[in-house]
């Protein structure tokens, strides 16, 4: 397929009420309403051009780059094509999802999500908490550095409520991520988890909702899917 190809059916997959959704949570022109669910149809067709996956991205439109993140190759990525990624990802969707999961499967994961993480762009810094969230739900225990992730509890334990507004969310998922994944450091999630309570985020005007850490692990502990990795975190 031809980018302009791509490009076409996804404008005929885009409605009117998706882009309604996407615009109230953060999208910006030019992109079309493409549903997720939707635009998976169009990954087996895609991924099999690399090319095409990077030239999606670069259109700016939303669609387009967050298909792009579902059909690159991740171990395909230079450092310096994901620091362009992230620069581009202007809104939630593509810089907590797009680019912190396929960033999670590179070469260059823990490099960069501790570079990001100390960004001063809201977005960024976002990313690399969710990058290093992606990390630690596909990667064994033993290849984790638990040390640095307990440093880590107690720094959001310490500045979530202070942080800016969507970091606080990742920093959220991040406890949330930590329990669920390493049952090492179950228990000292748990309690960061008890600690910070409800996490405050302007998600403006959408339904959604911050999840709270301790029920959400628990639930995750009830199931007894504690410690259960993932064999991707790209969807």
């Amino acid at each position: 397929m031809t980018l302009e190809e791509v490009m076409q059916k996804l404008e005929a997959m885009g409605t009117e009420q998706t882009k309604k959704t996407f615009l109230r949570h953060g999208a910006k022109e030019p992109f079309f309403g493409v549903k997720i669910g939707d635009m998976k149809k169009l990954v087996k067709e895609v991924k099999r051009d690399q090319s095409l996956a990077l030239a999606l991205y670069e259109t700016g439109n939303s669609d387009a780059m967050y298909l792009a993140g579902l059909t690159v190759d991740p171990k395909s990525m230079t450092k310096e094509r994901l620091n362009n990624w992230v620069k581009k990802a202007y809104w939630y969707m593509l810089a907590e999802y797009t680019v912190a999961s396929m960033a999670a499967e590179s070469d260059y994961a823990m490099e960069l999500a501790r570079e990001w993480m100390d960004a001063e762009e809201e977005m960024i810094a976002a990313c690399g908490w969710n990058t290093y969230s992606n990390y630690i739900s596909i990667t064994v225990d033993e290849k984790l550095d638990l040390a640095e992730i307990g440093r880590l509890l107690k720094r959001v334990n310490e500045t979530i409520h202070e942080e800016r507004n969507r970091v606080r969310y990742t920093m959220n998922q991040f406890v949330i991520s930590v329990g669920a994944y390493i049952p090492v450091l179950h228990d000292e999630a748990i309690e960061v988890a008890k600690a910070i309570g409800k996490v405050r985020v302007d998600v403006g005007q959408t339904a959604c909702k911050v999840p709270l850490a301790t029920e959400y692990i628990k639930k995750i502990e009830e199931r007894g899917k504690i410690g259960q990795k993932r064999k991707t975190c790209i969807c």
